[in-house]
């Protein structure tokens, strides 16, 4: 195993994994502020499931996203 190469993926897949979930969210909530359907929140919880079987990883990180 190469520890450079594994990190420069694991780098990748973490980059890729950032960008795509920063885009659905904002979308997400630029649709939801036009429905009115965000009227009174001032945070949402998020959550994220990162599994890699192969090596036996399932695990939920949690968060919230503060809108104000």
């Amino acid at each position: 195993m190469n520890e450079e190469i594994l990190n420069m993926q694991i780098r990748k897949f973490l980059k890729k994994v950032g960008v795509q979930s920063q885009h659905e969210i904002e979308q997400a909530v630029r649709r939801s502020i036009e429905n009115n359907s965000l009227a009174g929140l001032d945070k949402l919880e998020a959550s994220v499931l990162l599994e890699v079987p192969e090596v036996g990883i399932k695990v939920s990180i949690e968060s919230e996203i503060k809108l104000e």
